[in-house]
């Protein structure tokens, strides 16, 4: 019987792992360049680089891709080094209400700048 702490073959999150890097590597650049471009210095300045649909969509979806990167890492480093299974699964618990509550946290903000 496969433990519920992570007796997995690995082959699912190894594939989430690489597409979260591809969506962060196709989607930061174009975001730094927008950010970088428009150089905002006021309140008002920011509201407006965040106003377009494009840039809160990107935006949530580096976010989402950027904290499901972290599980992974986190949930490996967790399966190899902390061996008491209680502890284990109270740091998943953590870890995933930390990552869920900043993407739900960012999703709050990018939708109410507009």
């Amino acid at each position: 019987m496969k433990s519920a702490t992570g007796a997995h073959t690995g082959t699912g999150t190894w594939l989430l792992q690489r597409a979260t890097a591809l969506v962060l590597a196709a989607a930061l650049p174009g975001l730094m360049i927008h950010f970088l471009t428009a150089r905002p210095v006021n309140f008002l300045a920011w509201q407006t680089l965040f106003a377009p649909l494009w840039v809160r969509v990107l935006g949530l979806l580096a976010m989402t891709a950027l904290a499901l990167h972290a599980w992974v890492g986190m949930r490996d480093i967790f399966m190899d080094y902390v061996r008491p299974t209680g502890l284990r699964l109270a740091l998943y618990l953590g870890v995933i209400i930390i990552l869920a509550g900043s993407v739900a946290w960012m999703a709050a903000v990018l939708w109410s700048a507009t």
